[in-house]
């Protein structure tokens, strides 16, 4: 990955609140090219786009309150990971200063600087985690008189996860949260359906866990000589956390990681498999004259009969100038809301991929408590009429 040659933060009038030089190939008069560059575009709509190229410089530039952050380099630089740092960095001043904005900046030049060094190394972003850098680089509130040595989160490869780490009660908590996306023709037939999921964690692990996780993975089964009828999945697109370890998923398909200490994603994906949605609806809508018309909504589940949807809520759309609407279900309530124009059907238990194991393993041996649920939302439904 190419490097970034500097990094700037200008106020909204263009001036150059702080300058960081890695590289030495773009002066600090750079600056205000760029600024001319944006003013030059205000009122395009292409001007909204955070990359400008001009006379071989590439900058790449976020706006934060009544600031400017960007970046600049001479090389053909990743831009996302660019922006992306860019983020970090608001991310860990805001951490620092509880807000970024211009006064903030003034009042703390000397730790914006300190940051700014282990941040970035020669243009190549490095430490990006708050929590870490808090450790060792301490503003006057949280200043101590004995010298701290950086934390092994810095010199080692897991950047996520401070050492020693202690909670009294050993947790993992994990989210399967799936929404489906699926086209519907006027003859009820599934166009195109698609899944979009993420494995959202909260761990509360002591120590440092290494925790491996197991997919109905259709690839790992074949390749264990398992058997994958009725139980396998195809995941597409898969994006992992920093912690998860690449190589050995690609080896063999295992996702073993060291998680960092809270709320994470560890990964999301797409099934784009032909899937139906748990709980079809059926709608008729018979008119008895020019004001008044008669609904017949039917939902049926579609999931096996073990399983239970709890806390469903079936929107159905009714005309803007309705009044009061008379409502009767066999199961749960129904009620009438005017600013969604639309009647809600709420049932609290409806009865009818998946993970196959989490284990946590940490060198004392203690015994962890993983709690898996499975969060199915719906996300663009439509049908299409002829």
């Amino acid at each position: 990955m190419a490097a970034a040659s500097a990094l700037y933060i200008l106020d909204l009038k263009g001036r150059v609140l702080i300058w960081r030089d890695y590289r030495g190939d773009v002066p600090a008069s750079q600056a205000e090219r760029f600024f001319a560059k944006v003013m030059e575009g205000e009122g395009d709509p292409s001007s909204h786009a955070p990359v400008i190229f001009d006379d071989g410089v590439t900058y790449l530039f976020i706006q934060h309150n009544n600031l400017y952050l960007m970046t600049a380099t001479r090389q053909n630089c990743n831009a996302t990971s660019m922006l992306l740092f860019l983020h970090r960095v608001v991310d860990v001043f805001k951490h620092y200063f509880e807000e970024l904005e211009e006064e903030s900046l003034r009042d703390n030049f000397v730790v914006v600087y300190e940051l700014l060094d282990e941040m970035m190394d020669f243009g190549y972003p490095q430490y990006t985690e708050a929590r870490i850098l808090s450790e060792f680089i301490k503003t006057d509130s949280y200043r101590m008189e004995v010298v701290q040595r950086p934390p092994m989160a810095v010199t080692n490869a897991v950047s996520w996860r401070s050492e020693g780490i202690r909670h009294k009660k050993n947790e993992v908590f994990l989210d399967v949260v799936e929404s489906v996306n699926i086209l519907v023709n006027s003859n009820g037939q599934v166009v195109r359906s698609e899944v979009v999921g993420a494995l959202k964690f909260r761990t509360y692990l002591s120590g440092m866990p290494e925790c491996k996780l197991g997919l109905n993975d259709r690839v790992l089964l074949e390749a264990q000589g398992r058997s994958t009828k009725g139980k396998a999945i195809d995941l597409d697109d898969i994006k992992f956390h920093q912690c998860v370890r690449l190589a050995r998923f690609e080896n063999d398909r295992t996702i073993s990681f060291i998680p960092p200490d809270g709320a994470f994603d560890l990964m999301t994906y797409r099934l784009s498999t032909q899937v139906r949605p748990l709980i079809w609806v059926e709608a008729q809508v018979e008119r008895h004259s020019r004001s008044r018309v008669e609904y017949m909504v039917k939902a049926r589940s579609q999931f096996k009969e073990r399983s239970t949807a709890t806390s469903v809520e079936i929107e159905l759309p009714v005309p803007a100038d309705a009044t009061c609407p008379g409502v009767r279900t066999s199961m749960g309530t129904a009620i009438y809301a005017p600013e969604r124009e639309a009647l809600l059907w709420k049932i609290k238990s409806f009865p009818g991929g998946k993970v196959r194991y989490l284990k946590i393993i940490e060198k004392s041996g203690y015994q962890a408590l993983p709690w898996v649920r499975y969060i199915t939302m719906a996300g663009e439904y439509e049908i299409r009429m002829s």
